[in-house]
């Protein structure tokens, strides 16, 4: 295949309705959530919204998922979360023109992955750090602070989790027909 025809098949992709409005609606939603939270509240400031579960919080994470890589100096961090981010960006976009086409759920999961990505990418030229703020904690159990984005990505890989195991399932038994 050619560099042109590669070039318009990663175009196709890339420029389905469905998947354009999923990575504009994952941005939008993510930014204003974002915004609304930092008019909101100061950084530490909490509004607690079912007590002993669930409350809402300002933090700045320097880092990647869980705060992944958040103590490295911050030349060597924002190297390494521009080569994870890019490596997973193209990872996807190979994903999104190889291995899904015709399957519509696993194209809208990769526009939420996308769309996620892009989100916390803004945050990171804005603040040089992700702003989260959906704090859940259950007892002396604290689950790490995260926003729409990584929510977006979260339910994106799971989407395809499943999507691959249930082609796996289907395939099993069509003998290598699929």
């Amino acid at each position: 295949m050619s560099f042109k025809e590669r070039w318009q098949d990663i175009r196709d992709e890339l420029l389905r309705p469905g998947v354009l409005l999923t990575f504009f609606l994952v941005v939008a939603l993510d930014h204003l959530s974002k915004y609304a939270i930092r008019a909101t509240l100061q950084v530490g400031e909490e509004i607690v919204v079912l007590p002993g579960f669930f409350k809402l919080t300002l933090v700045y994470n320097p880092g990647a998922a869980f705060g992944l890589f958040a103590t490295l100096p911050d030349v060597l961090r924002r190297l390494v979360l521009a080569l994870v981010t890019i490596g997973a960006v193209f990872f996807v976009i190979y994903y999104l023109i190889n291995d899904v086409k015709g399957d519509r759920y696993s194209r809208l999961a990769l526009a939420a992955i996308l769309g996620g990505a892009a989100g916390n990418v803004v945050d990171r030229f804005a603040f040089d750090a992700v702003v989260d703020f959906l704090d859940f904690h259950v007892s002396t159990y604290h689950w790490p602070a995260f926003n729409v984005a990584d929510s977006s990505i979260f339910i994106g890989v799971m989407v395809l989790i499943i999507r691959m195991l249930l082609r796996g399932k289907v395939c099993a038994g069509c003998e290598g027909a699929c």
